[in-house]
Parts: C-alpha cells; sequence; structure tokens
C-alpha cells in the first residue's frame, strides 16, 4: 500500500474511532477511488455502514473485502453480524464458522457463533463455544453472562449461578447479571436469596421495570401478596405498556381472590398484547374460577399456545379434524386422549360415555398407571396406552377440550357417580388383607408428587403439601389411617418416621403394593372416608363415589371454586379451604373436630 494511502485509511480510522461517522466514510470512499480493491477500504467502510445499520451495502463492501482477503477471519466474524441482522441465519452461520476455521483462538469468533445457535435453540452447541470463549479469553464478561442462560435452559440451575456470578464479579455494577441470577434463584425455589439478587438489580437501575415484576413473582412464592401487588404497580409504573407485569399482577389478584380487579389486570396485558397466551390462559382460569364456564372454556384452548403448559416441540401433531362438538360423530371413530396430570384424566373422562352416546366409536388414549382402570370403562371400545400407536380415527379431542364440546354450565356438569370402578376380585383382594372391620377407615394423602422437571410447579406443590408431622395431628384413637400416599419425597419421609409422627398403632401403610390405580381404587373401595390435599388419589375416589374430605390450599385450583365447601363436579366432595394464606393448622382443626363428630356419633355421615 503506498503511502498515500495508509495516511488516508489511518485518518479515516480515527475519525471513525470519533464517532465522526460521515467524516470517515468520505475518506474509505476516496480510499476506493484510488484502488477500487483495497481491503482495508472496504473492510472498514462495511464496519462503518454495519454501525449504522445499513445492513445490505455493509454486507455488499465485507464480501467485497473477503473477495481481496478469503482468509480474514474478523471480517467473516462481521459478516456474519451483519447477515444475522438481515434473517440471513444460515449464511450467518457459515461465516462464524469459517472465522473460527481460520483462527480457532479467535475468542469473539466463538461467541458471536454461540449467540447465534442459542437463539435457533441449539443450546448444547452454544455452550460449547461460550467455553471455548472463556477458555481463550477468561475475562469476557459477556460469555459468561450468555452461558448461564444457556445452562438454566439445559436445566443446569446451579452451573448457571456459578457463571452469572463470575460475570458478576468482572462488572458487579451490570444489573441484568443480578436480575439473571435472580431468575435462576427462583426457578430453585430459593425466593429469599432471589429477591436480594433483584433488589441488587434495582438498587443499580431503579427504573428496571422487569426485575420489579420478577420481584414480585417470588415475594408472591413467599405469600407475601401485598409487596407483590407493589412491586407489579412499580413495574408497570415505570413501563406502562408492561404486558407480562400486568398478567403477573392478575394472578397475585387472582390469589387473594380478588377476581374482578385480576379480570381488569389480563384483560390491559391482552389490549396490549393480543397474541400473548400465557395472559389468555390465565384470563380463562381466573373466569373458570369465578363460575363463568362460557368465557373459561373458550379461553382455556389457549392452553396449546403457552409455552409453560406445553412446549412448542411437545404438542402432538394430527392429521385428523379436532372435534368441539360441532360436527356429527354418528358411526365415525373418535381419540379422546390424556393431555395433562392423572387426576385430570380421571376428572374429564366422565365425558366419555356421552361422547359414546352420540354414536361414535371411542378410542380412549390414557397414561400407563390408569390403563388397566379403565380397561372396561363405559362406552369405550379400545384402551390405548400412552405412547403406543392409536388406531386409524376420524375425529379427536383431548379429554380437557370434551367441557368445551359438550357447552358445559355448571349446573350441566355431568356428575353421574360413580364413573370409576374397580376390578371386583382386586376389591375382594384388600377385603381380606385388611380383615374383620374395627371402626372408622380413612385414606390419607398429604402430599402431591414432586416433578424435578418441571420447577414451575414447585411453589403449587410447597402450597398444596402439609408436612407429615403436621397431618398427624387428626390422629384419633379408635380410628385407623391407611396411607394412600405415593411419590418421592414423601414416601421416603413417611417410611423414615410415621412411628415418631403417628404412634398409636393405627396408621397402616400398604402403598408398596398399590402398583397402579387399579391396585389404589380397590384399597379406597375397602375404606369409608379420603381425607387428601388436591391430588389425583383424591380424583380417583370421587369418582368411585367415595366421602372425599379435601384439604385446599388458598390459592385454589379453578375446579375447587371460591366460596363453597362441596364441589359441583363430585357430589361426595367436602371442601376445607385455608382461611389464611399458608395456615394448615386451623383446616386441620376443623377437620379433627369433624372427624370427632363421626366418631362420636358411630353415624358415618360425611357430608354435611
Amino acid at each position: 500500500m503506498n503511502s498515500k494511502l495508509t495516511t488516508l485509511i489511518q485518518q479515516g480510522m480515527a475519525l471513525h474511532q470519533q464517532g465522526q461517522f460521515e467524516g470517515a466514510k468520505v475518506i474509505y470512499e476516496q480510499v476506493l477511488k484510488i484502488q477500487p480493491n483495497n481491503f482495508d477500504g472496504l473492510y472498514l467502510l462495511g464496519l462503518l455502514l454495519a454501525q449504522n445499520n445499513q445492513w445490505i451495502k455493509a454486507a455488499d463492501f465485507l464480501s467485497k473485502a473477503l473477495q481481496v482477503n478469503p482468509d480474514h477471519g474478523v471480517c467473516h466474524s462481521n459478516l456474519g453480524n451483519v447477515l444475522k441482522a438481515m434473517g440471513c441465519i444460515e449464511e450467518a452461520l457459515e461465516h462464524y464458522n469459517q472465522a473460527i476455521s481460520i483462527n480457532p483462538n479467535y475468542a469473539e469468533g466463538h461467541y458471536n457463533l454461540s449467540v447465534t445457535l442459542q437463539g435457533l435453540g441449539r443450546v448444547e452447541e452454544a455452550l460449547e463455544h461460550y467455553n471455548q470463549a472463556i477458555s481463550l479469553n477468561p475475562n469476557y464478561i459477556e460469555a459468561y453472562s450468555n452461558r448461564g442462560n444457556v445452562l438454566q435452559a439445559l436445566g443446569r440451575k446451579e452451573e448457571a449461578l456459578v457463571s452469572y456470578d463470575q460475570a458478576i464479579g468482572l462488572k458487579p455494577d451490570y444489573p441484568e447479571f443480578y436480575s439473571n441470577k435472580a431468575n435462576v434463584l427462583q426457578a430453585l425455589g430459593r425466593m429469599e436469596e432471589a429477591l436480594l439478587s433483584y433488589d441488587l438489580a434495582i438498587s443499580i437501575k431503579p427504573d428496571y421495570a422487569e426485575a420489579f415484576s420478577n420481584r414480585g413473582i417470588a415475594l408472591q412464592a413467599l405469600g407475601r401478596m401485598e409487596e407483590a401487588l407493589l412491586s407489579y404497580d412499580l413495574a408497570i409504573s415505570i413501563k406502562p405498556d408492561y404486558a407480562e407485569a400486568f398478567s403477573n399482577r392478575g394472578i397475585a389478584l387472582q390469589e387473594v381472590k380478588r377476581l374482578e380487579e385480576a379480570l381488569v389486570s389480563y384483560d390491559h396485558a391482552i389490549r396490549i398484547k393480543p397474541d400473548y397466551a400465557e395472559a389468555h390462559w390465565n384470563l380463562a382460569l381466573c373466569n373458570l374460577l369465578a363460575g363463568n364456564f362460557n368465557d373459561g372454556l373458550q379461553g382455556y384452548e389457549w392452553r396449546w399456545k403457552n409455552e409453560k403448559i406445553h412446549k412448542p416441540n411437545e404438542v402432538r401433531k394430527f392429521s385428523e379434524p379436532l372435534w368441539l362438538g360441532a360436527e356429527s360423530i354418528k358411526d365415525k371413530t373418535i381419540l379422546l386422549y390424556a393431555e395433562q396430570g392423572l387426576g385430570d384424566t380421571i376428572q374429564f373422562c366422565r365425558y366419555v360415555s356421552l361422547v359414546a352416546e352420540l354414536g361414535a366409536k371411542v378410542v380412549l388414549e390414557v397414561q400407563p398407571p390408569l390403563a388397566r382402570l379403565f380397561k372396561s370403562f363405559e362406552g369405550v371400545s379400545q384402551i390405548v396406552i400412552q405412547g403406543e400407536p392409536p388406531p386409524a380415527f376420524d375425529y379427536r379431542c383431548p379429554l380437557m377440550s370434551l367441557p368445551l364440546a359438550f357447552n358445559t354450565q355448571i349446573d350441566s356438569i355431568p356428575n353421574k357417580i360413580p364413573y370409576i370402578q374397580p376390578p371386583l376380585a382386586k376389591i375382594e383382594r384388600w377385603k381380606i388383607k385388611l380383615g374383620a372391620k374395627e371402626g372408622l377407615r380413612v385414606g390419607l394423602v398429604w402430599s402431591g408428587g414432586f416433578r424435578p422437571n418441571q420447577s414451575e410447579l414447585w411453589g403449587v406443590n410447597k402450597r398444596r403439601n402439609i408436612p407429615l408431622e403436621k397431618i398427624s395431628k387428626i390422629n384419633l384413637s379408635s380410628i385407623n389411617f391407611y396411607s394412600l400416599q405415593k411419590g418421592e419425597p414423601a414416601e421416603s419421609e413417611l417410611l423414615e418416621s410415621c412411628n415418631k409422627h403417628w404412634k398409636k398403632g393405627n396408621f397402616y401403610n400398604f402403598t408398596g403394593e398399590l402398583n397402579d390405580f387399579s391396585d389404589t381404587a380397590a384399597l379406597i373401595a375397602n375404606l369409608d372416608l379420603i381425607i387428601s390435599v388436591d391430588t389425583s388419589t383424591a380424583h380417583l375416589a370421587a369418582a368411585m363415589g367415595k366421602p372425599v374430605w379435601l384439604l385446599n390450599r388458598f390459592d385454589t385450583c379453578w375446579r375447587w371454586m371460591l366460596n363453597r365447601n362441596d364441589s359441583p363436579w363430585y357430589p361426595s366432595v367436602r371442601v376445607y379451604r385455608q382461611e389464611k394464606w399458608g395456615d394448615w393448622d386451623e383446616v386441620l382443626e376443623r377437620v379433627n373436630a369433624d372427624l370427632l363428630l363421626i366418631k362420636n356419633s358411630q353415624q358415618h355421615d360425611f357430608s354435611s
């Protein structure tokens, strides 16, 4: 390069670095007039245009620069950035890969490739290249932070915390790092620590709306509802079009039973963001809780677009049409299939016989633990176990959509009870095993199943569960109690500490012999009363027509509704609700008093 071109390039770069883009552009163009294939002129002008979001022109000049010097890794990486901004993702990946192929020690090239792979959901590959970037540049702050995001997406939350802490150590005044760390702590159920981290983020950035909203979620999980509502209000005051904060606020209002205000908050979220599936879903649950089945059941269909309920890659694809009650299904085959929990399947399979009455041949697909119980279910032509291929069918409908298909209202809920019958042979086997009946037999469930891969449900599980030590306070002599408790950690807790909490020799645990729900149902058939938190076992007993005393958390599930101690779904259910958030003692006092009345009266009337 001649001295004149060298001087021009240096002058252009000086202006460029000072932010005097127009002056720099003029000089770079002058260089290219003198020497059209000058690499520095093409490359620097391409960078300048990219900095000003002139993506097409930038891509043109960077491409020309690579024609001059195809082995310039940094240019490949920058062209990748431009192509990515243009939406040409595959081409961008090619250039990022070319950049690190030319220079495997190019940390920024690995980082740029990682960010793009992360955006494509290829998180394992992204993690590999973030690790490469960090090994090459141990002070690469952004790589630590983004690696934390990837580790969180992979469910490796403890490692994510380490990565965020490394980013914070390098840049302790960056609020997003504290907020990201708090999100992971929240997902781990470490709410107090999450609050501290959100507060640190807000102390650095007082107008951090996202941190205020997420802080509200943590406060809500701790039962500090008024503080949570204040935190959501602060988020909204900072960012009035913050749909997520309005939706979160609606959940908090719903949980403290201020339903009218919750509905307004959800409506705000949807007006801001009409396709916001989670807000539509929350609105539907609130309507159902309020007894508005018309809007609630319609809105419930938004679950298919709500990634917290059904992740896109988990939603089943069908070529057969969805049936929601409009078409005649006489002489047609319809697949009815479970899509959520075991309790949901038990509750909504009551509609199966109604579908059969329309003249359809019903194929019912259920989870494996329910298959034997449903083997002779009324109206079913064939049972299919979830995961097995179903036979050919004309229509299909998920069980949770059947209330909509039948235009269900509170006063038209099909509650022909019992609609589940355990095998007679198993009932007889348990009758023999339990022996001669002496006193009241009560089945107990105090804990819902723990799902380690669904951290979003941990808070609900914690609120609905009762410690074994606490549930044992309803122990009355001459009443025999039978554990129906399946799942960890409750089963292990029972084995380790039953004698400590239940000392009178009137507690029996046969759950090791309960291999599926047909076994559980047969045992229930030999009991007088089931006392249970909100679990599938409560649904099973109620569907059999057994008396069920449901121990219900303050922030109730929509199906138990509000301000009533009975259930329109199950005539044999009596609901014992928490009057205060988290207060099981008062609930158990009422249960204990009612058990005493029944024990003393010798009349097993569980309904009043």
